[in-house]
């Protein structure tokens, strides 16, 4: 499994540093079955996230048509979600929804081999784009009706849709990077990920198969 966790200015680095741990241990567990890479739709550069003290380096530029995960995390920032509020989550992410990102998001999702995976606010960025239209979608708790949007918003803490999944709030992108490691590589190195960072998922993972629910 590969991952490009796609970097913008103003990043929550929880949402990115959590699941690169994760994957990075499970590259090791697994004998490099997993890699990690920065990337952002311009390309290789030096990305501000959303602490003035914290900047990462992307290497690369985003490639939808790779076989891989990408992994769009939330934004930092004021908690305002409008995004006429300068400095606040809302602007934030406003910003990214007008780079190249939403684009090669798009062509990952319409092509055979990608997945992306949103972690708290990543998931706003993709539904105001009309990447998750008629598709159920979790965020943080501040946008979980994903007012203006056409996806179907789901009280969880993970969702699970195939090639798009979904978490909430910004712990929850270390659930995320282990269930993506159970999928896809196994639960024996997720196990052992989870053992070695001390951390135990929590909920259940929704998604659309199984039983469906009936009034009671």
């Amino acid at each position: 499994m590969h991952v490009q966790i796609a970097l913008y200015d103003g990043f929550d680095p929880l949402d990115v540093l959590g699941p690169f741990e994760v994957f990075h241990s499970a590259g090791l567990f697994s004998g490099g079955q997993v890699t990690t890479e920065f990337v952002t739709a311009e390309g290789a550069r030096e990305v501000p996230s959303g602490f003035a003290s914290i900047t990462l380096t992307a290497t690369a530029v985003l490639d939808p048509g790779k076989e891989s995960v990408i992994v769009v995390p939330g934004a930092a920032g004021g908690l305002s979600m409008d995004p006429a509020v300068e400095g606040g989550i809302g602007r934030l992410l406003a910003a990214a929804g007008r780079s190249e990102l939403p684009n090669r998001l798009r062509e990952a999702l319409a092509g055979p081999d990608a997945a992306v995976a949103t972690v708290c606010g990543g998931s706003i960025l993709l539904a105001h784009a009309g990447l998750a239209d008629g598709r159920p979608l979790v965020t943080h708790e501040r946008g979980r009706d994903l007012a203006g949007t056409k996806a179907v918003p789901v009280e969880a803490r993970m969702v699970d849709d195939g090639n798009l999944l979904s978490s909430g709030n910004v712990t929850s992108g270390i659930d995320l990077a282990l269930h993506l490691v159970e999928r896809e590589v196994g639960p024996r190195v997720a196990h052992a990920v989870g053992e070695l960072i001390r951390h135990e998922r929590r909920g259940t993972v929704w998604s659309t198969t199984g039983a469906p629910v009936v009034a009671a």
